[in-house]
Order: C-alpha cells, then sequence, then structure tokens
C-alpha cells in the first residue's frame, strides 16, 4: 500500500506512479491511438447522442426557465424574500461540486455515476415541481444543481470514450449549439407553461425526458470497465477529503458574496465583505491542499499547470463571463428600450442562438477535417469583440437590422469559441485525466459568468441611478426597483425619452464588460498550444 510522500520536483512517470500504488489501478489504461479502442457507431451511436443531447438540454434548459416563473412561484408560495435563493440554490450547488464530480469520475464507471447524476437531478426536479413551499422548492433547485454539474462532466466524458478524438469535435460542437438553444427557449417555454397550464410543469417536463435518457443509458451505452482494487480508506483519500472541505464552503461562500452584492446588501455592507473574505482564506487553503496532495488533489497541480490546461481556463472563464453578461443585458435593453415583454425579448435574441449554432456546428466540422482548434479560437475572440463591440453604439432608435447584425456577429463568435477549451483539455491530457479537465472547463465558463455578470450589474445600477440623479420629477429608486418592462407606467410620458436615453447609455456601460473579456481572450488563445486532434501523443512529455 502506498505512503505519501513528499512529491519530487518533477512529475513522477506513469510506471513510477503505478509500481508506488501497488499496481491499483482504478481507472484503465490511456488509450494510445483511436484504433486502439473499440468504439460504437450506428444506430447505437445515434441512440446514445440522442440521450446526451438530452440530458444537456435539460439541465441547460433548468438554468433559465424559471426566470419567467419566479413571479408566480413566489406569489403562491408567498415568498417575496426567498427569490433570490431560487437561482442562487441551483448556482451554488451546481458550482461548488463541479470538481468534485470530476474526481469521481476519474476512479469510477461513468456510466454508473453518470446515471447517479441524472437521478439526482430528476429527482431534484420532482421536488420542485411537487413542492408544497418555498423551502422545499429551494431544497429541490439545490439538488437539481448538483445533479446537473455531474451531467455537464459526464455527458462529454461518456464521448470521449464512445467517439475517437479526431471525430468529437463535430459532436461537442453540437452539444455546445444545443446548450445554446436551450438557454434562449428556457425563458419562453417557462412563460408559456406558467401562462398556459402551470408552472409546476417547468419541472415535471424534466423526468419523461429523464426517464427515456436513463433507459437508453442502461440498455445501450457500454464504457470501458474499472476495475478498483484499492481498500476503501485509499479511495476515500483519493477523492482529496481534505481539498473538499475547504473548497465547497469556500465556493458557496463566493457565490453568496456575488449574488447578495449589489442587490441585496450594498458591496460595503459587513457580510459581503466578510463573505469574500472568508471564501478568500478557504480557498486559498484550498490550493496549498493541492499542491501538498499531488496525484490525490481534486484537481493534481500537473493537470493545472500544463500549459493548455492553464490557457483553456482562463479562456472559459472569459467566453462565460461575456456569454451569460449578455444573455442577461440584451433582454433588458430589449425590454426598457424597445419597450417588449419578458417573453418577447426572449424571442428577440433567436438570431444570436441561431448564429451559435451554425458557429458551433460549423467550427466542429472544420475541426473534424482540418484537426486543428487553436484558429477558432482567434476568431471567437474576434467576432464576439466586434458584435458586442457594435451593441455599445446601442441607441433608443436602433433599428431590427443593425440589433439582428450584431447579434448574429456575437453568435457566430459564441458559437465558434465555447467548446474549444474542452477540445483542448481532451487534446492534450490522457484519458485518465480528461474528466477532471472538462470538469476545470465547466467550472470554470461558471465561475466566470457568475463574476462578469455581477460586474456588469454593478456598473449599470451605478451608471443608471447616477443619471437618474440629474432627470427632475422622477423617482430614481422606485425605477431601480419596478425592472424593465414597467417604465411607461412609472415614468411621466413627458420624461420617458429622457430617462430611456439614461437607460440606454447606462446599459452601453455594461456591454462594455462583454466587450473587455471578448478581446481578452486572444490573451490565453496566444498561450494555446498549437495541436491537432488527428495527432494526439501519449505519455508524460506531451502533458507538460
Amino acid at each position: 500500500m502506498a505512503v505519501d510522500t513528499q512529491p519530487s520536483p518533477q512529475r513522477p512517470s506513469e510506471e513510477a506512479i503505478r509500481l508506488e500504488e501497488g499496481s491499483h489501478n482504478p481507472k484503465p489504461e490511456p488509450e494510445t491511438s483511436a484504433n486502439d479502442q473499440a468504439f460504437i457507431s450506428g444506430g447505437k451511436l445515434a441512440l446514445i447522442l440522442a440521450a446526451l443531447y438530452a440530458t444537456m438540454f435539460l439541465v441547460a434548459l433548468d438554468r433559465t426557465i424559471i426566470g419567467t416563473a419566479v413571479p408566480r412561484i413566489s406569489t403562491e408560495f408567498h415568498a417575496l424574500d426567498d427569490i433570490s435563493w431560487y437561482a442562487s440554490a441551483y448556482l451554488i450547488t451546481s458550482s461548488a461540486t463541479q470538481l468534485l464530480w470530476g474526481r469521481i469520475y476519474t476512479f469510477y464507471s461513468t456510466k454508473l455515476i453518470f446515471i447517479a447524476a441524472v437521478v439526482i437531478f430528476e429527482v431534484g426536479s420532482a421536488l420542485c415541481g411537487a413542492a408544497p413551499n418555498s423551502t422545499a422548492f429551494i431544497i429541490g433547485r439545490a439538488i437539481a444543481g448538483m445533479g446537473s454539474a455531474g451531467i455537464f462532466s459526464g455527458s462529454s466524458v461518456i464521448l470521449t470514450q464512445i467517439l475517437p478524438l479526431e471525430k468529437r469535435p463535430m459532436y461537442i460542437g453540437m452539444m455546445g449549439s444545443i446548450f445554446g438553444v436551450a438557454s434562449i427557449v428556457g425563458p419562453l417555454m417557462g412563460g408559456a407553461f406558467t401562462d398556459n397550464v402551470t408552472w409546476r410543469w417547468c419541472f415535471y417536463i424534466n423526468l419523461p425526458i429523464g426517464g427515456a435518457v436513463l433507459a437508453v443509458l442502461f440498455l445501450f451505452l457500454h464504457v470501458p470497465q474499472v476495475t478498483n482494487t484499492e481498500t476503501l480508506k485509499r479511495q476515500f483519500i483519493r477523492m482529496d477529503p481534505i481539498g473538499t472541505v475547504l473548497f465547497l464552503p469556500g465556493i458557496v461562500c463566493l457565490i453568496l458574496a456575488l449574488q447578495w452584492g449589489g442587490a441585496s446588501y450594498p458591496w460595503s455592507d459587513g457580510r459581503i465583505i466578510a463573505l469574500f473574505i472568508v471564501a478568500g482564506v478557504l480557498l486559498l487553503a484550498f490550493m496549498g491542499v493541492q499542491i501538498w496532495r499531488q496525484e490525490d488533489a481534486t484537481t493534481p497541480p500537473r493537470i493545472v499547470s500544463q500549459r493548455s490546461v492553464a490557457c483553456g481556463i482562463v479562456y472559459a472563464m472569459c467566453i462565460g463571463g461575456g456569454m451569460i453578461s449578455l444573455l442577461y443585458t440584451l433582454p433588458i435593453w430589449f425590454q426598457a428600450i424597445k419597450g417588449t415583454s419578458a417573453i418577447q425579448s426572449g424571442i428577440d435574441t433567436i438570431p444570436l442562438v441561431l448564429s451559435l449554432v451554425v458557429g458551433a456546428i460549423m467550427s466542429g466540422a472544420i475541426i473534424t477535417r482540418t484537426g486543428y482548434y487553436v484558429p477558432w479560437m482567434f476568431v471567437a475572440a474576434v467576432l464576439t469583440s466586434v458584435g458586442s463591440g457594435l451593441m455599445t453604439t446601442f441607441k433608443t432608435n436602433t433599428s431590427h437590422s443593425a440589433w439582428i447584425g450584431y447579434q448574429v456577429l456575437f453568435g457566430l463568435g459564441l458559437g465558434t469559441g465555447m467548446q474549444q477549451p474542452s477540445m483542448a483539455a481532451q487534446t492534450v491530457l490522457s484519458q485518465s485525466d480528461v474528466s477532471i479537465g472538462i470538469s476545470l472547463m465547466f467550472f470554470s465558463q461558471s465561475l466566470g459568468g457568475a463574476i462578469f455578470i455581477c460586474i456588469g450589474q454593478s456598473i449599470f445600477v451605478n451608471y443608471l441611478s447616477n443619471g437618474l440623479r440629474v432627470v427632475s420629477g422622477v423617482n430614481t429608486r422606485a425605477i431601480l426597483e419596478v425592472g424593465a418592462t414597467a417604465l411607461s407606467d412609472l415614468v411621466p410620458s413627458d420624461k420617458l425619452h429622457e430617462v430611456l436615453v439614461v437607460y440606454n447609455d447606462a446599459l452601453q456601460k455594461a456591454f462594455i464588460v462583454v466587450v473587455a473579456v471578448s478581446a481578452f481572450m486572444v490573451v490565453p488563445a496566444l498561450g494555446m498550444e498549437w495541436r491537432t486532434v488527428k495527432n494526439k501523443q501519449q505519455g508524460g512529455e506531451e502533458q507538460r
């Protein structure tokens, strides 16, 4: 049995690690070529892909479908003060468990763990749909968030086990496009269910689809068998319990601070400051544990420090931050400036969705043929920067053709770049490390969204409140609290145009955040290794 020792400065060879651990390998050997592994094809492949895409659609849908249902839910439960928790509970558990899921997938059967993640997600959805009160609903959202994190990582890990590397870009691109479509249609479906049936169907809809997915996975999914002969104590140690105990509360404190700061409490409030301090201390301690534990860490340092992985993490944070920030800010512009309803504002973002789908499928198809994914990271940076930059020119009288065209540019950029960090991780890491690499990319995207949406929102609110103070005869506090769709009801008609100009200027400043993170994507793209999915080499040297 291995004894914990001080790690050497250089990463030991794969053989040395196996000898040190008494040949107790929890995972099969990494594939040395696409030809060494029997991949599936035909009807079975189509069924499994359909199941994976369905789960990805459901978890992406679950993140946004609640938006238009929240007012009805809070009214039924008489729990207006709980509204912030309806989204926060999901985001907190999803972010906090993302890296842990990656670690679990490394050592145990991908099929069984993925099925467990789907079951957890379905249990959370069922609880939300049947919730008798607000507390039960929040618990259901937290459970669903935990399952969604496992689905995000697992769906990509399964793709690596059923498809050779050179064929994955197309299918990964399609997965990214499905995520984008679900994120946009979520509010539309939520509004339709809430108005025509009941908000509970926003969650019941997951159950029959999830049941069909589980049936397909049980019957048709076959992945490499895992033989884990290690003792339970050793398996527990490899799950990095110390790191997990530090990371989970650390990320919870960080997400709470980002969610509450500037919304529920001022950024200068002692509670927000305390949350940031506690998060910083815990996450720094977590990093120290990762360095100490090395191969037994949640995220082994050799993986995080790998050049393409490190740059991919930064790139994922940027593209995730830009995407979530824009998807939040753009509907506000439609509702406030163009006077549309919440559902209509979702319809108005369809150009972004369609172009995202085109970009994802097009880039995936070309990468499958050429093998090179790095050029598309630059294409994404340029298109998203130009598209969001043009949005900073929005005026109260901006034409339909303009806002449609700007969305198309940004959507094409999102589609071409969103999946490339994950593609890089799959290319430069051995198969046994891929699940951790994929989880890192998903976590970084989610964290980037949480951070930059708060930055954009703070800038927007600050400029809006300052601008409204110079408009005589309007109630600044009331305008800030009423939301974007009721401005015409609150503001006197002779002041409405002036208020809309101020609102538009404040939203322009929020769009600048998207421009900044999109332009910065060039920096991590420059740091990426110029690798091809058609010529993956194995061994320790490629991972340095």
